[in-house]
């Protein structure tokens, strides 16, 4: 029960917290006071705290006081974060968000100050990047009033969907036809640059739409002639089995994993170790290809003894690589002849994916299978994405389906090499 003082021209009411110090074993009490109030007043507001109290609504002004660097603390230390978001989030936090707000206490961050901030990052920063920045304030603020008991009662974080300020229209990467003879073309000078398996990774990433992580950790175990027949698991063995080498067998390889470095939250500065991890949203999945690309996987195998499907200049892993400049730049730019020891011809540019991120080809492949009607859930399903909704539930991607994807893309190789061949 809250009971009120007087102290000179002010009316003071305290209330029960409904906490006890750990060292103490007493009571913990929280007050207010104003110079306005009548006695009744004052017992009603202490009520209202102590209802408030019962029901978890009440925010504690020392909860409040925690700075926002002591809370992002705690929630990174409570997260179940795998280690490449855990440094990710790290990053944002020591370059951005902490040498902002990092010693103002939760209860202290306005709207009005955050949106100021948020003008400020926008003027100097891509677009991508303030949106990630907003996204883990955003996470550090709603947690901030989910804890129990919440440290404060709202966040000062507006939502997206307000219809106040200027509408300003998102930013995206422009979109680019893809020729299919470029992608051709691309796979004519990574054979230049890179011998048979630069030609074979260009042309599977072409007629897969893997990512790129996914083509680094693609092990010889998981293309077709190893796979399904030496697939561990005994239950996926037996229905890869029975849906791929019956009486129409299809051709296939199994995207398991995406090689990449696992950085060490505790050690920002290294460069981490290579991991294999499964694929970007446990996207495991197997992919039907046409035969003219598996004649290329089987010819690639016997070419070399590497674990990985695809090895580098050196033969060790692509994943330790500097593969966008000594690779992908001069495969999609273009390079002067040369001579000696290193000796190559001159390889032309490729206009359409000049200056352009080896991800174009991934976006390339699903309007590859739109033009000739294939069924949006197995492009979907392909492409390894999460399909939501009642669709996600209930549509599924049928033999016939993964037939219709490799006749399309067989019949799409044969023309476009019959086309470049009467140049």
């Amino acid at each position: 029960m809250p009971w009120t003082e007087w102290r000179g021209n002010s009316l003071r009411v305290k209330w029960d917290t409904g906490r006890v110090n750990p060292d103490t074993k007493r009571k913990i009490y929280d007050f207010k006071s104003s110079t306005e109030w009548s006695e009744e007043e004052a017992l009603n507001y202490g009520l209202d705290r102590e209802a408030d109290i019962r029901n978890g609504r009440q925010v504690a002004r020392a909860d409040g006081r925690i700075t926002l660097k002591g809370w992002s603390k705690l929630w990174l230390n409570a997260a179940d974060l795998d280690p490449t978001s855990l440094h990710s989030y790290q990053k944002r936090l020591r370059a951005q968000i902490w040498p902002k707000w990092g010693d103002t206490p939760l209860n202290k961050i306005t709207t009005n100050a955050y949106q100021v901030w948020m003008l400020e990052l926008k003027d100097r920063y891509s677009a991508n990047y303030v949106r990630d920045i907003r996204m883990l304030f955003a996470m550090l603020m709603d947690d901030a009033v989910a804890h129990k008991p919440p440290l404060i009662p709202s966040s000062p974080i507006p939502k997206k969907n307000t219809r106040r300020g200027r509408y300003v229209r998102p930013v995206r990467e422009e979109k680019e036809t893809v020729p299919t003879a470029d992608l051709h073309q691309l796979a004519d000078n990574a054979r230049e640059v890179w011998g048979l398996a630069g030609y074979v990774f260009m042309m599977t990433k072409a007629y897969t739409g893997m990512r790129v992580g996914e083509m680094y950790g693609l092990r010889r175990e998981f293309l077709g002639p190893n796979w399904p027949e030496n697939e561990q698991d005994p239950r996926r063995r037996e229905k890869a089995l029975e849906r791929y080498r019956g009486k129409k067998p299809l051709d296939v390889i199994r995207v398991q994993w995406q090689h990449k470095y696992r950085k060490d939250p505790r050690r920002p500065d290294e460069k981490g170790v290579p991991v294999l991890a499964l694929p970007k949203y446990g996207s495991e999945r197997t992919l039907v290809i046409p035969p003219f690309l598996a004649a290329l996987h089987r010819e690639l195998l016997a070419s070399h003894d590497s674990e990985w499907a695809f090895p580098s200049m050196t033969g060790g892993p692509l994943v330790s690589t500097d593969f966008n400049t000594y690779y992908w730049k001069p495969i999609r730019d273009g390079a002067a002849a040369r001579e000696g020891r290193y000796e190559r011809p001159q390889l032309p540019a490729v206009r359409t994916f000049a200056g352009r991120r080896i991800h174009l080809m991934r976006h390339a492949h699903s309007p590859m299978l739109e033009e000739d009607r294939v069924a949006p859930i197995a492009i979907e399903e392909r492409l390894g994405h999460v399909v939501q909704g009642v669709r996600g539930v209930y549509a599924d991607v049928t033999p016939r389906m993964e037939r219709q994807i490799a006749d399309v893309l067989q019949a799409r190789w044969e023309t476009t090499e019959k086309r470049r061949s009467r140049r």
